[in-house]
């Protein structure tokens, strides 16, 4: 016990500080993970000797990461983003991997499967990096942020096929009793079957129940067991344990609790990715990194320029700006914490030698500790990076206020200073930093943070509010997460501005007292402003907007009657016999 104290501290230890003094001059905490892996490591001042121990099991954080994933794959965002996934990613990851296999085959003596296996893992990109980036910039709802985590989904997912490339290559000497590709592929597909159907007719009903006795420790009990039991099941019968926790997070994508448990589950990913990160560090053999310090630096920067060239022309090429494109080229240039993984699968199918997979192992390094600079870099090509200078404040430092408000555009702004006359008490919410800023500049507070989250609105006091009013411009704000948190905050009152009549419908009946439709009555008031002007009778105006608002309501009546058929009710609308009847 003794020891086992001893080393978590020094790891925890040197991982605090490393990761304090990178982030201190703007450095991504990953470099710091593994630069303390190197000091303390084997092959550095040799506090702790078991790496290999500590990367097995760290390895539970990637499984983590990918169920996370698999959470963010609701049908109607992977819809919305079907084009930059399957378009852009698919493109991303076959041109570069394709490039760097040619480019590894024409500067080296590596074989033909050798540079495959060395060259494909190449083209992903660091999930653990580059996400933490554009979520705390606030990108990651920007028009680049979703290019580049769509990218990011997609390196995730072909995770998969490339294990199976390498697996396909592999030089290993099969085990007497190891069962044939084509029934693990049948083993594969009845396991994925009896995963969904678990989802949706046992882990489903279990988060109601516990959603009902409100224990938030159950979640992650329940988060975990999902995660740990899908993975076990897939390891089982021969496939990646990362591809079971990837289910596990699609069939819960459409769970009304999916935002608690990513909230919940999140942590524990961070922190097993960060000893991760130093197991990689420890791992490094720095001989080999000292013998061929030429080669890797210059295949590092060989990396990030391919990478850098090709992401940009894709951006180019799927419609983006010059400078946004470019930034999300830099923001994708490294290598990921995934090609640690693949070139140990490649070692033991016997395709590349140790020395090889520490080679390339340090070029990822390398290649990752370029990034942060690049982005110091991209903060001058648009999306890049954050140009603010907010105080990205947590709602959980804010005062118990009566109504939270969600969202500080025009719309919000509006509603605020209304509810700031009357002399209400309010916590202000938003997830851009630049209008952060702006507020400041005013002397307004506002907390940064995505407000339809329910843990952050728990931490706002959401529960103890009178009322939370949605005003962000969202056309993605559907029933389920609506419906989350009414059931987490049922005697808070909600309110929420919608984008138009069918996300009107879409919400309506999940508990949300009042919505409002955004250019609903400024267009009354500007129609009504114009007859004035050209001397319409007033009570003629009167009588047009008496029957408008009443034809509309019957509009909606019947489009919500008939399930959200736009053309229902279509006989309501204003034609010639209105004025003439008038």
């Amino acid at each position: 016990m003794g020891d086992l104290l001893l080393g978590g501290f020094i790891m925890l230890g040197a991982a605090l500080v490393m990761v304090l003094v990178f982030r201190r001059f703007g450095i991504g905490a990953v470099l710091g993970y593994l630069i303390a892996g190197i000091l303390i490591g084997p092959h550095g001042f040799q506090l702790i000797s078991n790496a290999e121990a500590i990367l097995e099991f760290s390895e539970i954080g990637i499984i983590l990461l990918l169920f996370i994933v698999g959470l963010e794959l609701a049908p109607a965002r992977l819809m919305r983003l079907r084009q930059a996934i399957f378009g852009l990613g698919m493109s991303q990851v076959v041109l570069c991997g394709i490039s760097l296999f040619l480019l590894i085959m024409a500067t080296t003596n590596f074989t033909l499967a050798a540079s495959i296996a060395i060259g494909l893992p190449l083209a992903l990109s660091s999930t653990a990096q580059v996400l933490p980036m554009l979520q705390s910039s606030g990108r990651l709802n920007t028009p680049s942020g979703e290019k580049a985590f769509s990218i990011l989904l997609f390196q995730d997912l072909s995770i998969i096929p490339l294990l199976t490339i390498i697996a396909a290559l592999s030089r290993a000497p099969q085990e007497g009793d190891g069962q044939s590709g084509w029934l693990t592929a049948i083993y594969g597909i009845i396991a994925i079957g009896g995963l969904i159907a678990a989802g949706k007719y046992l882990l489903q009903p279990l988060l109601k129940v516990i959603g009902r006795i409100a224990e938030r420790e159950l979640f992650i009990v329940a988060g975990l067991v999902a995660v740990c039991g899908s993975a076990a099941l897939m390891d089982f019968i021969g496939l990646s344990p990362a591809l079971g926790a990837f289910i596990a997070g699609v069939m819960l994508a459409n769970s009304p609790y999916r935002h608690e448990l990513e909230a919940d589950i999140d942590p524990f990913r961070s922190l097993l990715l960060g000893f991760f990160f130093l197991a990689v560090g420890m791992m490094l053999d720095l001989d080999v990194v000292v013998e061929n310090t030429g080669f890797i630096v210059g295949a590092a920067f060989a990396l990030v320029a391919v990478k850098i060239a090709i992401i940009f022309g894709l951006g180019k090429l799927f419609g983006m700006d010059t400078n946004p494109a470019l930034a999300m080229g830099m923001l994708l240039s490294q290598g990921g914490e995934f090609g640690f993984v693949l070139f140990a699968e490649a070692e033991k199918a016997i395709l590349i030698e140790p020395e090889a997979s520490s080679l390339f192992g340090a070029v990822i390094t390398v290649s990752m500790a370029t990034t942060p600079f690049l982005m110091l870099l991209a903060r001058r090509f648009g999306e890049g990076g954050s140009r603010t200078s907010a105080n990205l404040d947590d709602p959980a430092n804010a005062d118990r206020a009566s109504v939270i408000v969600v969202g500080q555009g025009r719309f919000g702004q509006t509603v605020s200073q209304l509810l700031l006359a009357a002399k209400i008490p309010l916590t202000l919410i938003d997830i851009k930093p630049e209008q952060i800023d702006i507020h400041e500049q005013f002397g307004a507070k506002v907390f940064y943070g995505d407000g339809t989250r329910v843990d952050l609105l728990r931490r706002a006091g959401a529960q103890a509010a009178d009322a939370i009013i949605f005003c962000m411009d969202d056309k993605e704000f559907g029933p389920e997460r609506a419906r989350e948190i009414v059931q987490s905050f049922p005697e808070t009152k909600l309110f929420a501005r919608v984008y138009d009549r069918r996300q009107l419908i879409a919400l309506k009946g999940v508990g949300i007292v009042g919505m409002k439709r955004e250019l609903f009555e400024s267009a009354i008031h500007l129609a009504k402003q114009a007859m004035y002007a050209i001397d319409i009778d007033d009570s003629l105006i009167d009588e047009v907007d008496e029957e408008f608002r009443q034809r509309d309501c019957d509009r909606l009546e019947a489009q919500m009657n008939s399930g959200g058929d736009m053309f229902a009710g279509g006989e309501l609308r204003f034609g010639t016999d209105f004025s003439k009847k008038t």
